[in-house]
């Protein structure tokens, strides 16, 4: 296990196509739950180490439910990050975020359909860990101060509700998410990745960039829309990125690890493999 603590971004490909970054590795991480998305690219930009894992994979090949989140959030765990910054394209149910707006959400609801693997215990471990505030406020706080710094639109809080996909939502299911349920954006792929950081006792907070005011709005997008506006986000989100990584240079700041708190089967009575499970998590 890496003894120290480091910045890592989770997110497509062209986040980490930063001037002036060093690409020192490429990490091919086993895990106990199989093989992370892609190799972790371990990276340097002015001597701070941080990591990048894109999400859907090198060559986006993987759905929203193909993705292999917890061999992802473990990976990470493994080369010693323990502060997560999500960069996610989703959809507005908010006409104050139009496309463009990047949010950062500080609820979910996950709206999925059980196909996705959302917990690193069972097989013998038990542990309930709270997600009732899933998001790190101090990351949070400091994505907020650098996106107020360069001036980016950008809205603090709201809720996120993860949807199944690949399918975009019909447009009743739409107005439900936004009418009923009171959510601000909709995306693919935070849920279970926000709630396994919780169990893996890493902060993590969550950049969403709007590309789209999904489908509730009489405006109907499409595929080629919404990749324009994601190209000139990622260029935006970069930016973010870099103003951010100066300040890992050492961890910022401490937070309490709940999944500390949530293990009830003793260590001592698992077996070796599960033990070790145990180890990275709770490190």
């Amino acid at each position: 296990m890496n003894a120290k603590r480091y910045f890592g971004v989770i997110g497509g490909s062209g986040v980490y196509q930063l001037p002036n970054l060093k690409i020192i590795k490429e990490h091919v991480v086993e895990t106990p739950f199989g093989k992370p998305s892609a190799p972790i690219l371990e990276a340097e930009l002015s001597g701070i180490k941080c990591f990048f894992l894109p999400r859907h994979g090198k060559n986006h090949e993987f759905l929203p439910h193909e993705v292999n989140y917890r061999a992802n959030i473990f990976a990470m765990k493994l080369l010693g990050v323990e502060f997560i910054l999500s960069v996610s394209a989703v959809g507005s149910l908010s006409e104050d975020c139009p496309p463009g707006t990047f949010v950062l959400p500080d609820q979910f609801i996950d709206w999925t359909k059980g196909q996705r693997s959302r917990s690193f215990f069972g097989k013998g471990i038990i542990a309930h860990v709270s997600t009732a505030y899933p998001i790190d406020i101090n990351l949070q706080k400091m994505i907020f101060d650098s996106c107020q710094k360069l001036k980016i639109s950008c809205e603090k809080g709201g809720t996120y509700i993860c949807i199944e996909g690949p399918q975009f939502s019909s447009r009743a299911e739409s107005i439900f998410y936004k009418e009923q349920l009171g959510a601000k954006v909709i995306g693919m792929t935070n849920v279970p990745e926000s709630y396994l950081a919780k169990e893996a006792g890493i902060a993590y907070a969550t950049m969403a960039m709007v590309t789209d005011f999904d489908c509730w709005k009489d405006e109907h997008c499409n595929i080629g829309d919404i990749l324009g506006v994601m190209k000139n986000n990622t260029k935006i989100a970069q930016k973010v990125i870099l103003d951010l990584l100066p300040n890992f240079r050492e961890p910022p700041f401490s937070f309490t690890k709940e999944n500390r708190i949530g293990l009830m089967t003793p260590k001592d009575s698992l077996p070796k493999e599960q033990q070790s499970i145990l180890e990275t998590l709770m490190s």
